[in-house]
């Protein structure tokens, strides 16, 4: 979003006055990208205004001098300037725009928008002002508005590869997954070198089992953009991130961590066989290893492994210890510890013989069991199985893919609701994130009736706000063993409590959403952004800022 222009709003060819010179200046600078030199020129310009300056010129000046501030990316001296010259001068339309790519750029959506209407009051043709508030709106959440107002500017300007990708996006938050594809494959077709809408339609084609196209499409981007830029909410950056993340494996959800951030972020997509060059990564400070799901993830993290070795930066996540947790690693990694309960499991690899007769040789557990596929998260393909036929069945429908087998723990509470915490560990704290209540023994969140149920919520708040009138200093003792064994810098656990008061573990690793999507469930507002704040602080930390 480089600064809307200005020509022809404030009329000063015939001013003379030293503060005009220098305006021409350092407007010849500017426009042969002499920014430094224009900065100069547009300050001595101010520098020499007199009483009877035209404020005309004065207003230009500030204007001026904000564009080059915000192609410099120091945003606060560019909505500093913008807001000079509108108090000179309110009826200029692209101040009103540029300021308002100030507030969107560093975080603040909303008064950006306002912003906007402010330039499209004076001229509601204005282009910039347009689009950028679609961008304004999808950063709000307002998905409908956004596309309603982006299909009106791909009918102006059908060959427009911006409007066509921001379409994309907006499409695909509103779950019109196919129409998104499309739109992202318009957007390549107008630009054979957009990198973001071809790691868009890897994401996607990958999302519809897609995978030979998903591949192609990350091939081609990391051969175009190898680093997926994310600037900073402020300028200059306190430090810089090199994120890895591998497109076919599980990732650990960081849209909302790294959201607002005051450093710059370059996101590198691994893929297994593929060995990044390491020139094109610049000077970072720190390495976050994104990669999270070490059974997914068994062919990129040895690469992962060998990038932060060569890189000799400190590390978030290291990928060696991500291996150590899988599910099975976990159930070996925490016996032992003092009030943790840890489900026996048993790891099945693909192709294994799953016959009645071998299962019931090898179970090391009584019936009922639960059973999914390696790999996977949430409650799909996720079983509680009653008997030897119908978990041969069960793990008879995907031959191909590893299994495990776990043994089931009852945890229902006394009123006959099954509760499930959930923390996550950030550095040395151990942060309450959610805590959600079923009348089944799988319980998600999203899938639970908490959205209808006060009680509920009321429950949950008061966990959130005061989570150790929950978990006993026992608990915490507990967790806090967890979090050594595990070693991780950042990640999550499920867990319930027992009958005996004890921590009962379902899940340990780095995959866990945290995100501050929450319009129904408001008061976790404060226990999402002490998650952020806490990950913000630990970064800095290691990068040494």
């Amino acid at each position: 979003m480089p600064p809307s222009a200005l020509a022809a709003e404030s009329p000063f060819d015939t001013d003379t006055s030293p503060a005009a010179e220098e305006l021409r200046a350092g407007q010849a600078h500017y426009a042969g990208g002499r920014i430094e030199p224009a900065i100069e020129a547009f300050r001595r310009g101010l520098a020499a205004r007199t009483a009877s300056s035209a404020t005309a010129t004065i207003a230009e000046l500030h204007a001026k001098l904000g564009n080059a501030h915000m192609l410099r990316g120091e945003l606060d001296l560019a909505g500093e300037n913008y807001k000079a010259a509108l108090r000179i001068a309110p009826h200029l339309c692209a101040c009103w725009c540029n300021l308002g790519t100030v507030h969107l750029k560093t975080g603040k959506a909303n008064d950006a928008i306002a912003l906007y209407f402010e330039a499209l009051k004076l001229n509601p043709a204005h282009w910039p002002s347009r689009s950028n508030l679609a961008e304004a709106l999808i950063a709000t959440r307002q998905h409908l508005l956004a596309k309603a107002l982006l299909t009106e500017l791909a009918e102006e300007r059908p060959q427009d590869g911006q409007v066509r990708h921001r379409l994309g996006r907006a499409c695909f938050e509103l779950n019109e997954i196919e129409a998104a594809l499309e739109h992202f494959k318009q957007a390549l077709a107008i630009n054979a070198q957009d990198a973001e809408s071809l790691y868009w339609i890897g994401g996607i084609s990958q999302k519809l089992g897609q995978l030979d196209a998903a591949q192609a499409a990350y091939a081609r981007a990391a051969g175009i953009q190898p680093l997926i830029r994310r600037a900073a909410s402020k300028s200059p950056a306190d430090f810089r991130v090199l994120a890895l993340y591998a497109p076919f494996a599980g990732n650990t959800p960081a849209d909302y961590l790294f959201k607002d951030a005051a450093y710059d972020t370059d996101t590198l997509a691994l893929i297994a066989g593929s060995e990044p060059d390491l020139i094109p990564l610049g000077g970072i400070d720190l390495v976050v290893n994104l990669i999270s799901d070490a059974d997914q993830a068994e062919a990129v993290l040895p690469a992962a492994a060998r990038l932060v070795a060569k890189l000799g930066k400190p590390v978030v996540n290291d990928p060696g210890k991500i291996s150590r947790t899988t599910r099975d690693a976990v159930a070996a990694l925490l016996p032992g510890i003092p009030g943790c309960r840890i489900p026996k499991i048993l790891r099945l690899d693909a192709g294994a013989d799953v016959s009645v007769a071998a299962l019931e040789s090898l179970l090391p557990f009584p019936f009922p069991v639960l059973a999914r596929p390696a790999g996977t998260h949430g409650g799909d393909d996720f079983e509680k199985i009653e008997d030897l036929d119908a978990l041969s069945l069960f793990l008879k429908c995907r031959p191909c893919d590893d299994h495990y087998v776990i043994e089931y723990v009852a945890y229902a509470s006394p009123d006959g609701h099954f509760r499930k915490y959930r923390f996550i560990f950030v550095g040395h704290e151990i942060l309450p994130y959610h805590l959600a209540i079923g009348n089944d023994w799988k319980v998600h969140h999203a899938s639970t009736d908490m959205a209808n149920q006060p009680w509920m919520q009321r429950e949950e708040a008061a966990f959130l706000a005061d989570p150790a009138a929950v978990f006993a200093p026992a608990n915490y003792a507990a967790l806090r063993a967890v979090r050594e064994r595990i070693g991780l810098d950042y990640f999550g656990i499920d867990c319930a409590l027992d009958d005996r008061g004890d921590v009962l573990v379902f899940e340990v690793n780095a995959s866990m959403l945290v995100h501050d999507d929450n319009a129904e469930f408001s008061y976790k507002d404060p226990a999402v952004r002490a998650i952020k704040s806490a990950f913000d602080g630990m970064l800095r930390a290691r990068a040494g800022a």
